[in-house]
């Protein structure tokens, strides 16, 4: 049986939007309720496919419905495709099956050759208007069709007006635009090589060719790899007969959305052109009208349009982008979809709509982008001031942020103090430069990607971030920074802008963030339906009191290595680092002892009747060391006889401590098993923090984590020291009050598979997600983001970042062998995520389906976190009612039988 490729608009309807595209479904709904949709007929994305599986050819058998197609159109309108007597003329648009900027622009008045554009000026007897839809086509499909750049065309259209004498299109007489027919024409087979086709036919077959093959074009991939669009989808091709704007003063074209796009406003919002085209009001030759004025030129249009958006709404119950012609005074639906709108706007959107009782408060869930929040809860760019963009890089952390350039931490830190603002400049940043990341407005970075230590670090400080960015050099030694032929000093002024990823020369006002009503209300009725718990990832009492401020409901991760890195403490830290006996080592530990406590009170403080997870020190010693190349450096710059010594000692401390995979080495729970004194004076200062605070009437409920367990015996020998120091440092009473939990974090895949032997010493799992993709992929994060992953990526071996989206098919796999296996033991064992995929859609949605109790992401990302949970827990119970529905329908049929 023939696979049909072509459906009439009054065969579909707006479930067929995998099949017909977005505008395609809906030009059918449209016809299918009744509203005057120009006939036409939609080429599926099946065909798209099939033109890809014959080597982007058009086959015959596609090319025969194609012509049926064509011939019920001619029935439909009375008019005959290529005929000279009495012409039809279409329009050719792409339309894939989510909304997709970037894909090939339309073509209108296909069917116009030198023989039809004759029998247009009979049947009108407007010769202006029929050369003038003429030309139209050509510079069109030159453009579109046949890659001719655009600016070719209007540099002739220009020098027409000027020798004319006249500044607008409408003032062209008939014989300009048959003048300028020839020029284009004569354009056309400069910069192609070939005629403009005459044979009407021909042009419908390349301009269908080009619709398929803008699938492909970079601005498309782009658009589809940034918002997870599967290039499987495909796009449809929509033929429609034309109706014309430009007939005379009767007539016009316009866009008007059913509510402001910008603030949410319930009021029509949009603009339309008179005597016009559709690609007129976009593509900026005239200036349009406010679809308010309209209301004085043509009331009765006015009206008949308004009723058109009011009937639309309602019919799909959401605000609509509405794109209509009016021809001789009669009006003429060519498009509707729903419309694009900012984050303030959509949320206001759905807010109303549930208060109208259009949609419920679920459906005004999952109506909302998440990323859409980044806008709202971040410090933003005013657009009307950029002027001067120098690079793009990665878009790691949201926000906006303007700072003078410092290229080391040390410079920013004091430039800082001195009330400057400062953007850190790195190739990258690593622990070192924590105190530089602190002090400053935003970082950037030539190396690294979405997870690299910049973009994590920023993320949880809420700081802009850009990453990646190639587009830039950096001469530490000669403070300099170039981006192309631009040269930035340490000291001048940029912008960053960690929406888009980029980098603008000098100082852009900014717009601060607002939370709105309607966020709040959104908020809590995500609140009322998730499942999961949102924890923040905090490691200071600031960032504490930031998470329990956006709604988190306890601490998932505090990194307590986080604790160590301004450079008072810092200074403490390597003392004991380099401490040759254990003596030393505990003088220098009993110094850190009462910072951390500091640091734990004010955390639990913050957090006052929620659980705080607190892992103890993960990454290995030298990381709190210079590296190698400094120290020498500096070695070779000292002065003092003293100095040298205290540098030659660190240099022999950081080669000992040296080791060849880091990430596999003595690091996590392998520290403080060697060193366990360590451990000991962090699970003190947690005791001591807690009594302290229950002595102040502060809910206190630690959960102390146990980072990189691989075997049982690891966690136990670590469990039996927590309970020795809770029971040294905490009364009888104190312990009743302080109910304490002491779990790991699982991120060696072989603590995953034996799960149900670890269970037996855990209150609860948390996975770390970040490490578990590295061990289960055997990429080092790094590595892979700065120099293959992008290729794998392109090359879709990979479906997406799996440090960005969990990989649910093996590290996912591992995550739910663990929990069944952990629950399967203890029923009550407490399970979540604390990597950077907290914050991911997709990865939430993941954590609810397997069953996890919550998820942990930066401060900042708590709001998305919460309503991906919402909309991760109502497309579950959505799937569970569709299953339910089908079990019922084969009972039913079974019982027929």
């Amino acid at each position: 049986m023939t696979l049909k490729m072509v459906y009439s608009f009054t065969e579909g309807n707006a479930k067929m939007k995998a099949l017909l595209g977005g505008k395609g479904a809906n030009l059918a709904e449209m016809t299918r309720t009744g509203l005057p949709v120009p006939p036409g007929f939609t080429i599926t994305t099946e065909a798209c496919h099939a033109f890809f599986h014959s080597g982007n050819r058009i086959t015959d058998d596609l090319l025969a419905q194609i012509n049926l197609g064509l011939k019920q159109l001619e029935s439909d309108k009375g008019q005959m495709f290529g005929d000279p007597s009495h012409p039809l003329l279409i329009s050719v648009r792409s339309g894939s099956v989510t909304s997709m900027p970037g894909m090939m622009d339309t073509i209108l008045n296909l069917g116009l050759n030198d023989e039809t554009v004759e029998g247009l000026v009979a049947l009108t007897h407007n010769d202006r208007f029929a050369y003038d839809c003429y030309r139209r086509l050509i510079q069109m499909f030159g453009s579109v069709v046949m890659g001719i750049e655009g600016f070719q065309f209007e540099r002739l259209l220009t020098r027409m007006k000027k020798n004319l004498g006249i500044q607008q299109d409408q003032e062209v007489t008939a014989e300009g635009w048959q003048q300028l027919i020839s020029e284009y024409k004569q354009c056309v087979k400069t910069h192609s090589g070939v005629e403009f086709p005459q044979n009407v036919h021909d042009q419908l077959k390349l301009a269908v060719e080009a619709v398929f093959k803008s699938w492909h074009n970079h601005r498309a991939q782009v658009y589809r790899k940034i918002n997870r669009i599967p290039d499987e989808q495909g796009t449809a091709v929509n033929v429609q007969s034309m109706v014309f704007g430009n007939k005379g003063d009767d007539c016009g074209t316009g866009v008007v959305f059913t509510r402001n796009p910008s603030s949410g406003e319930n009021v029509m919002f949009g603009e339309y052109l008179i005597n016009a085209q559709g690609e007129d009001v976009v593509a900026g030759v005239r200036t349009p009208q406010t679809i308010e004025t309209l209301k004085n030129i043509l009331p009765e249009m006015y009206d008949q349009i308004e009723q058109v958006c009011k009937q639309l709404e309602q019919h799909y119950k959401d605000m609509q982008d509405i794109e209509f012609t009016v021809e001789n005074g009669k009006l003429y639906v060519l498009q509707t979809r729903n419309g694009k709108r900012n984050a303030q706007a959509a949320l206001k959107v759905a807010v109303d709509l549930v208060s109208e009782g259009v949609i419920s408060r679920e459906d005004a869930l999952q109506r909302i982008e998440v990323s859409h929040l980044d806008q709202l809860l971040h410090r933003g760019i005013d657009e009307s001031a950029v002027t001067d963009v120098i690079a793009v890089g990665l878009p790691a952390s949201p926000g906006a942020a303007i700072g003078i350039v410092a290229f080391d931490a040390d410079t920013a830190a004091e430039w800082n103090k001195a009330g400057k603002q400062v953007i850190l400049v790195r190739s990258e940043t690593t622990p070192e430069d924590i105190h530089g990341v602190l002090a400053a407005e935003g970082v950037l970075t030539s190396r690294g990607g979405m997870t690299s230590h910049a973009a994590v670090v920023a993320r949880g400080m809420g700081k802009p971030c850009v990453c990646g960015c190639e587009g830039v050099r950096i001469d530490l030694q000669a403070k300099q920074m170039f981006a192309g032929d631009r040269i930035v000093e340490e000291g001048d002024w940029i912008t960053l802008d960690g929406v888009s990823g980029r980098v603008i020369q000098g100082a852009v006002p900014l717009k601060e963030a607002t939370v709105t009503d309607e966020l709040l209300q959104i908020l809590q009725w995500a609140d009322e339906v998730r499942k999961l718990r949102v924890y923040a990832n905090a490691d200071n009492p600031e960032d504490a009191e930031i998470a329990r401020g956006f709604g988190a409901e306890g601490i998932g991760l505090c990194r307590t290595e986080h604790m160590f890195f301004s450079p008072s403490r810092l200074a403490v830290m390597q003392r004991m680092i380099m401490a040759d006996s254990l003596e030393e080592r505990k003088i220098a530990l009993d110094q850190l002892l009462p910072m951390q406590q500091f640091d734990f009170e004010g955390i639990f403080k913050a957090m006052d009747g929620l659980p705080v997870t607190v892992r103890l020190l993960d990454p290995p010693l030298h990381e709190f060391l210079p590296n190698l190349s400094e120290l020498q450096s500096k070695l070779q710059s000292s002065d003092t006889d003293e100095e040298k010594v205290q540098l030659q000692q660190m240099i022999r401390k950081v080669n000992a401590l040296h080791e060849s995979n880091p990430m596999l080495g003595q690091r996590g729970c392998r520290l403080g098993i060697v060193y366990p004194e360590i451990y000991d004076m962090q699970i003190e200062a947690i005791f001591k923090a807690a009594s302290a605070c229950i002595d102040r009437g502060v809910s206190v409920h630690p959960e102390i984590m146990i980072p990189l367990v691989g075997d049982v015996s690891e966690l136990k020998i670590l469990r039996e020291l927590v309970d020795e120091v809770a029971e040294q440092v905490l009364s009888a009473d104190k312990k009743r009050e302080c109910r304490y939990k002491v779990g790991t974090m699982i991120e060696v895949p072989r603590a995953a598979l034996t799960a149900r032997r670890i269970a037996a010493h855990a209150d609860f799992f948390s996975f770390g997600t970040n490490d578990l993709t590295q061990m289960t992929y055997g990429y080092s994060r790094d590595d892979a983001e700065g120099k293959f992953l992008a290729h794998y990526l392109d090359k879709k071996l990979l479906p997406h970042n799996p440090f960005q989206v969990l990989d649910s098919e093996g590290v996912g796999q591992l995550i739910d062998l663990a929990v069944t296996a952990g629950r399967a033991l203890k029923p009550t064992l407490k399970t979540g995520i604390c990597g950077e995929h907290g914050g991911d859609k997709d990865s939430i949605a993941f954590c609810h389906q397997t069953g996890l109790d919550y998820v942990s992401c930066s401060p900042y990302r708590i709001p998305m976190a919460r309503i991906a949970a919402a909309q991760a827990a109502i497309e579950h119970n959505n799937q569970v009612e569709k299953q339910a529905e089908k079990q019922a329908e084969k009972q039913v049929e079974a019982k027929a039988v």
